[in-house]
């Protein structure tokens, strides 16, 4: 479990950083491509608000009490 669990964490991170690198494109491209800005944007915020959620809604159901 420890193994998929950093697996896991080092995909999220690549997907981060990915996401802020095509904001920043997005950003420096013009105003023809200000809605792919946006959808930059707002996943930069909900993908790792999603990942939170997922891991504490699996905590929750598991009952897992450990803290790692």
């Amino acid at each position: 479990m420890k193994k998929t669990k950093r697996i896991l964490a080092l995909a999220g991170a690549v997907l981060l950083i990915l996401l802020y690198l095509s904001t920043l494109v997005f950003a420096f491209m013009g105003k023809e491509f200000m809605h792919w800005l946006m959808a930059s944007v707002g996943a930069s915020i909900m993908v790792p608000v999603l990942i939170w959620a997922y891991s504490f809604i699996y905590r929750l159901l598991k009952g897992d009490t450990e803290e790692t």
